[in-house]
């Protein structure tokens, strides 16, 4: 019985997802690729002159992938243009930015890691 239990346990809580999940906030995209314990990929669009507003995460870092377009990467005052094939590593506690600069969206994957992804670790910061 407990062999029975488990299975079904691994089933509801899996870490392969069976539907992208999408969001579109004014900037662009985010869909959820694939999600597990302590990991999620997401694929994001960027508009052409558009920004992620400026935040922090205590329990998670970031690798973000350029798969089009350009970036500019602010990273604690640190600043940097990406392009395709070329990627950063945002640490944990970091103030962070992504911006498109460009005249194409600026598409990237975004893998995030850490003990917990809910959406109230991220912390916000109002733009100067």
């Amino acid at each position: 019985m407990s062999d029975e239990s488990d299975f079904q346990k691994s089933e509801v809580t899996g870490s392969r997802r069976d539907e992208e999940f999408t969001r579109t906030p004014p900037w662009g995209t985010v869909t959820v690729l694939e999600e597990g314990t302590r990991y999620r990929i997401n694929r994001i669009v960027v508009k052409p002159g558009q920004h992620i507003s400026t935040q922090m995460h205590y329990h998670r870092s970031e690798h973000w992938i350029i798969v089009s377009g350009t970036a500019k990467v602010i990273c604690d005052g640190e600043e940097k243009l990406l392009k395709q094939k070329e990627s950063t590593y945002v640490p944990m506690n970091s103030r962070h930015r992504v911006e498109n600069p460009g005249v194409i969206p600026l598409v990237m994957i975004e893998v995030q890691n850490g003990e917990y992804l809910g959406d109230d670790d991220i912390i916000r910061f109002t733009e100067t």
